[in-house]
């Protein structure tokens, strides 16, 4: 049953909260007034093995719609990410085996599931029609794009002027996604702004084939954790998928510039209910924030545990709870040393990056700053390297 979206206020933040543009909103509008059951289309390509809170955005949009009734359609791009989307990309994209896609793919679901309902969800891998399509096909569905259209695009247009490489597969990439919006008849089409042009392309082959057009809703971009656009292979992502002390810690390093952003477009609390706290307090508003999302992804116990466990880290300066535990059989004491120690546990890469911990103050045994290479006396202890990484050590 579709929910009232004829409600202003309702309205307006489905096509307003963490949205960048609406493309055709007085149509959308009128849709979402109608009372129609509305196909919501959103292709994830999985070029990695893990979902982290950028691509969660726009997953968070399509629960809205689909709270609201309407149908979500789920496309997993098994065939478009061998191919290689060129979208924000400022040198070819290489090709992707079948078998790192299927690796990848291993619990794309189970991750997509914390946040819309997967058993009310409409699934497609988009290899089950793009992998059939012949050279007449293909050339049917080449035919309702041109190279000048192409060519301006950004990311395209730059490096064509750069005299750099652009292959005819990274051209056929928004015509495939265009096609998926042909093959499950989308109504409306969600993703990410890097993926305005792929989005349109999917309204212009929609035409091409005689189907209405498809309502386009390009949701805001999530920075980083280094603050620019958070991707997985600059490694500045917040996984759904990392444990809550990871999640908690690295939203804890988070510039306080984009405390509320996060809380915006992660969370369900509204601006409103934070800029107070972010101007009293930013820390205690990143951690509000931190919780908030450990909670969602996780459960509140481990919410409050991993809130202990930081503030017992880094304010307490406490040794945290539940470190790992390195059990060492074959050494001798008092034979053996830190520097050695280090390399066994894997606290240091070499000698020489063991030496410089040392020699910087940055290596504790049971909480004692340790400033040369001592030899290993204790059978039991806690050994310390920098601020977050602890081991419970065991000789036997």
């Amino acid at each position: 049953m579709i929910q009232n979206t004829t409600n202003n206020k309702k309205l307006q933040e489905l096509l307003t909260y963490a949205v960048e543009k609406v493309i055709v909103l007085k149509d959308l509008e009128q849709k979402l007034k109608s009372g129609k059951k509305l196909r919501v289309k959103f292709g994830i390509d999985p070029t990695g093995p893990k979902i982290h809170l950028g691509r969660a955005v726009v997953l968070r949009k399509l629960k809205e719609f689909q709270d609201l009734g309407h149908k979500i359609v789920l496309i997993i791009g098994d065939f478009t990410a061998q191919i290689g989307d060129a979208s924000d990309k400022l040198s070819k994209r290489p090709f992707l085996s079948k078998q790192e896609i299927k690796t990848n793919l291993k619990n794309y679901l189970k991750q997509i599931s914390k946040i819309i309902n997967i058993k009310k969800a409409e699934i497609h891998y988009n290899s089950k029609w793009l992998s059939k399509l012949n050279w007449r096909e293909i050339a049917d569905l080449e035919e309702s794009f041109t190279i000048n259209q192409m060519l301006a695009r950004r990311n395209f247009k730059d490096r064509f002027k750069k005299g750099e490489e652009i292959s005819l597969r990274e051209l056929s990439y928004p015509l495939m996604q265009g096609y998926d919006s042909v093959a499950v008849k989308a109504d409306v089409e969600i993703g990410g702004f890097d993926q305005l042009f792929n989005l349109k392309a999917g309204r212009i082959i929609q035409k091409h084939y005689g189907q209405p057009e498809q309502n386009i809703i390009v949701t805001q971009m999530l920075e980083g954790l280094d603050s620019r656009k958070m991707s997985s292979s600059w490694g500045n992502t917040v996984n759904i998928t990392d444990t809550p002390q990871e999640q908690y810690g690295k939203l804890m390093t988070l510039d306080d510039s984009l405390i509320e952003r996060y809380f915006n477009l992660c969370t369900d609390i509204k601006s409103s209910d934070v800029k107070s706290l972010i101007m009293k307090n930013p820390r205690d508003a990143k951690m509000k924030l931190a919780y908030e999302i450990v909670k969602m992804y996780h459960n509140e116990k481990q919410a409050e545990k991993a809130q202990k466990d930081f503030i017992s880290k880094f304010q307490k300066k406490e040794i945290p709870m539940d470190i790992p535990k390195i059990k060492l059989s074959e050494v001798s004491l008092p034979k053996l040393n830190l520097i050695e120690l280090l390399i066994k546990t894997k606290m240091a890469e070499s000698a020489s990056e063991a030496k410089r911990l040392i020699k910087q103050g940055g290596v504790k045994i049971d909480k004692e700053k340790i400033t040369k290479n001592i030899t290993i006396a204790k059978k039991s202890f806690v050994l310390q390297v920098g601020k977050k990484k602890f081991a419970k050590i065991i000789i036997q």
